[in-house]
């Protein structure tokens, strides 16, 4: 079973490392990081990179796609006829899944995937979300089987996600094995996961923090 995670400029590598670390536990599974080209794709501060293995012209009927998210997708969205764009289209009409971490739903969207659908996103870019023609909510996974798309909201969620898609490709069993694998066992020290847990004064740091 052939996974696929496209990589792009600026894009969010825990929304593709967090889906990676479950995914490749999976029995017979191999998971490859696809781009435009073979080159080093680094996160949007430059400090971190990783290699895309193969081009999209290489990997024409992945079985699963899992597509970050970050502040790159905004390019890809905005681009018409973006190569990611038209690769997902294609492709996702041969997968047994196609999926997204954070802002990746938007490139579902704009590929034409979403039409009218419930998705998750990050909770800074529902309305974005919603300018593509789905519909945001603040659900972490969202789940439409028959139309064979799952997205996950922002960042950590992916890990979630993966392992839903993990038990949807292999059996319960197996995914808790994979979860004890990677000791994912979440007891954060503090409640300030979401907009509605954090509050102002978390809110407005986090603010400062993004425009200094």
């Amino acid at each position: 079973m052939q996974i696929a995670i496209p990589l792009f400029h600026n894009v969010t590598y825990l929304d593709a490392i967090g889906p990676y670390e479950v995914l490749r536990q999976l029995p017979e599974t191999q998971v490859v990081f696809v781009g435009d080209k073979k080159e080093l794709i680094r996160t949007g501060n430059g400090d971190m990179g990783v290699m895309v293995d193969a081009c999209f012209e290489d990997v024409v009927t992945p079985e699963v796609i899992v597509v970050p998210g970050g502040y790159g997708t905004r390019a890809v969205v905005a681009e018409e006829g973006h190569p990611l764009v038209r690769w997902i289209a294609q492709a996702h009409r041969s997968t047994l899944f196609t999926t997204s971490v954070c802002t990746g739903s938007l490139v579902l969207a704009k590929a034409g995937l979403l039409p009218g659908l419930t998705a998750a996103t990050h909770w800074s870019a529902y309305k974005g979300l919603e300018g593509l023609g789905a519909r945001s909510t603040t659900s972490r996974v969202v789940e439409h089987l028959d139309d064979r798309v799952i997205t996950a909201a922002g960042v950590s969620s992916g890990i979630d996600m993966a392992l839903r898609l993990a038990e949807l490709l292999t059996d319960e069993t197996t995914a808790k094995a994979t979860q004890l694998m990677i000791e994912y066992d979440p007891q954060p020290p503090f409640n300030a996961g979401s907009v509605d847990k954090a509050g102002s004064e978390v809110m407005n740091r986090l603010i400062e923090m993004q425009t200094s």
